[in-house]
């Protein structure tokens, strides 16, 4: 009783604030084409920042000590600290109570490696945020706001351009929240484990929003039987599961479309028995890619229509967009492909994906000695200033 207590209330206060509006909207716009003047009234209240992160993160803990996994903490102020434990408040990762809360009961001794090792990740989110996030949110914002003026190569330039927008900005705030606890002494979970670079969707969700994924897998997709019954049965339960992450994203129908889109491209993964193969590595990587991009399209998209559109116009190649090529893949400036935001664009795009190659999926950078990872991390705090985005703030996960 006391489990079914507390989710309710949980779950209850994140319908009212998060998705009641967005059913009663939604309602209204179907009981209109029945002629009828009745209407629900909307709350329209202010949406606390991060409140599906702090909700879920109470809610495992809920569940854990119910299934006796980890004990009550019995001490409110450690057990509100790790419902508002600053680093990760707004925006994850989702901590579990059995990795926090014993934190929180030892004594933290701050050491130079720590110190070091956390301020790195931070110098690296901010990276993320600054040089690239926000540098190619430019173009990715004024494509998709103005997607009907666009058409073939330009949005398929505006969609790439989200996809590492929205990986850049997120994963950027991850690895800060990251750094900023380790260099108070707590460890956090790691939540981007290089996604870009999946052979499959079930390799991407491995390495995309661990947090999340790992979340939904243990409270959602195994409690409904998993892979663990008839194969129809968990087809279902792999697409529901996505179903729901698309809802808890956000109050749109562009977020459900999104998380129904990835449980689809599961279960016929999973229908095809796919395999991961050394053979056409790098194809299976870029169809992988542009799968997941064709999911963002509906991610980013401000209506359903707008996908579609964006989708039904991304098709649309005539000899005048090819001829007109130069003004596309630079529509924010209008000039040519030798501009300056234009290279610095995609300067910063292909630049991750080396450094990310190089770095952490080699681990070359542990092979580096003290001194050369102190000039890499000058030159790259100088690369932030001299070219960093800076009227850009907000992180865009804030909202969800």
């Amino acid at each position: 009783m006391l489990l079914i207590t507390s989710m309710t209330l949980n779950l209850s206060l994140l319908f009212l604030f998060k998705y009641f509006d967005f059913l009663a909207g939604s309602f209204n716009e179907l009981i209109e084409h029945t002629g009828s003047d009745y209407k629900v009234k909307l709350l329209n209240l202010a949406l606390p920042v991060g409140i599906s992160f702090y909700t879920f993160q109470t809610m495992s803990y809920t569940v854990d000590v119910y299934n006796r996994k980890i004990k009550p903490e019995k001490h409110f102020g450690i057990f509100s600290l790790f419902v508002s434990f600053f680093p990760q408040l707004v925006a994850g990762p989702i901590e579990r109570a059995s990795n926090l809360l014993p934190q929180f009961k030892k004594d933290v001794f701050i050491n130079y490696d720590r110190f070091a090792s956390g301020a790195q990740l931070i110098l690296w989110g901010l990276i993320k945020k600054v040089l690239v996030a926000d540098r190619v949110g430019i173009i990715a914002n004024e494509i998709f706001n103005n997607h009907s003026e666009y058409a073939g190569f330009t949005l398929i330039v505006g969609v790439i351009c989200f996809a590492f927008q929205i990986y850049c900005d997120f994963s950027g705030y991850s690895d800060i929240a990251i750094g900023t606890a380790r260099v108070f002494g707590y460890d956090l979970m790691k939540n981007f484990k290089s996604p870009y670079f999946a052979n499959s969707l079930t390799d991407f969700w491995r390495r995309w929003h661990i947090s999340l994924s790992t979340w939904f897998k243990d409270y959602i997709y195994i409690p409904i039987g998993g892979n663990k019954v008839v194969k129809w049965r968990w087809y279902f339960n792999l697409w529901i599961t996505f179903f729901i992450s698309g809802i808890w994203h956000g109050a749109n129908w562009t977020f459900v479309l999104w998380g129904a889109i990835h449980g689809f491209g599961l279960v016929i993964e999973n229908l095809l028995s796919y395999k991961r193969s050394d053979k056409f590595q790098f194809f299976k990587k870029l169809w992988i890619f542009s799968l997941i991009c064709l999911a963002w399209i509906f991610f980013r998209a401000n209506t359903i229509t707008d996908a579609f559109n964006i989708v039904a116009n991304i098709l649309t190649f005539s000899e005048y967009h090819i001829s007109q090529l130069s003004i596309y893949v630079v529509p924010v400036t209008r000039g040519t492909v030798f501009s300056a935001d234009f290279l610095l664009t995609y300067a910063s795009i292909i630049g991750l994906l080396v450094v990310e190659h190089q770095f952490i999926i080699k681990n070359r950078w542990n092979l580096f000695n003290h001194q050369f990872k102190l000039a890499l991390c000058a030159f790259a705090t100088v690369l932030i200033f001299l070219f960093g985005v800076f009227d850009i703030n907000e992180f865009i996960y804030f909202q969800f």
